[in-house]
């Protein structure tokens, strides 16, 4: 299974001809919620992304309930303040975290959430029993969004903003960002907290592999027991079922060329069964070998442009 962004990312983009008649021929039907849900049975149900990448970072995760409090940038406007950078756009280092989380663990180590940085992009926080977990969202999915609409809100999620805010003190004020700003790099000026949970009691997947730069995704799939792997830059051959991860595309080209048209190849050459690409707005895309005999149907020229098929012969 192909994961993509919404089809409304790609805009007025076209497909190639021979992938917009392959496209045009397949099953095409609308679904709701989350398509990792339907990826993952978790329970319980939810998306324990803290507790899950803690225990693939240092396997201690079980017994507590983790935070994610991840550092990031943002930039203030006449507005409010815009996530603009976090993970691997900041460049972080291990000398960074070494730098920056001495002088934050005082502040967290007071309000009873020790924090550490197993991994430089990756900082948790061990929360206490009955604590009150935020949500936010995935940084990844706010960049570009102002962090006040982000915040938790109410009474449970004063505390939190008020952490965020001295913390946030603390970052500006420490020489180590004037340094990374001397360097040309961006500073470390606050913390994103998200992906609040423990560890969960049972995860499966029908897929035994699963392909994707997303850290939480790979994560989730060596739980379930599937082999994670970095993306490639184009489609390969591979035995079993795969779930691949192109949330992030935006060049419709550059996905026909590097993923649907080999993909196309190994279902004409018999080399793969069927496939399914899933959109993020719900629409999904189911392909056979034996659609190539629909005829009748109209290329899908683009996913901005479809429209309803007509019942599976």
């Amino acid at each position: 299974m192909l994961l993509l962004p919404p089809r409304a990312r790609f805009g007025g983009q076209r497909l190639s001809s021979s992938t917009a008649q392959w496209l045009g021929r397949a099953d095409r039907d609308d679904v709701t919620g989350d398509p990792l849900a339907r990826a993952f049975d978790i329970l319980p149900r939810g998306w324990p992304v803290a507790a899950v990448t803690r225990q693939r970072d240092t396997g201690d995760a079980a017994g507590s309930a983790w935070l994610r409090a991840d550092p990031v940038f943002i930039q203030p406007d006449i507005n409010g303040a815009r996530l603009l950078a976090h993970g691997d756009a900041l460049s972080l280092t291990a000398r960074d975290a070494a730098a920056l989380l001495p002088a934050l663990k005082p502040l967290f180590g007071d309000a009873g959430f020790p924090i550490d940085a197993p991994v430089p992009s990756r900082w948790y926080l061990r929360l206490p029993e009955g604590a009150r977990l935020p949500a936010m969202a995935d940084p990844g999915h706010a960049l570009g969004a102002d962090l006040f609409d982000h915040l938790p809100e109410g009474d449970d999620g004063r505390r939190w903003r008020t952490l965020l805010s001295e913390a946030q003190i603390v970052l500006h004020n420490h020489p180590h960002n004037a340094e990374r700003v001397a360097a040309g790099l961006a500073p470390i000026n606050s913390l994103w907290f998200w992906g609040a949970g423990r560890m969960p009691d049972h995860v499966r997947s029908g897929f035994n592999e699963v392909v994707s730069d997303d850290d939480a995704l790979q994560a989730f799939g060596a739980v379930a027991g599937a082999r994670s792997t970095s993306l490639p830059n184009r489609w390969s051959s591979a035995e079993g079922s795969r779930l691949v991860d192109l949330r992030h595309g935006r060049d419709l080209t550059a996905l026909d060329r590097d993923w649907l048209a080999p993909l196309l190849a190994d279902l004409q050459a018999r080399r793969l069964d069927s496939a399914t690409l899933e959109f993020a707005d719900g629409h999904r895309l189911r392909l056979r070998r034996n659609q190539r005999w629909r005829f009748w149907r109209r290329p899908l020229r683009s996913f901005v442009a479809s429209t309803p098929a007509a019942p599976p012969a």
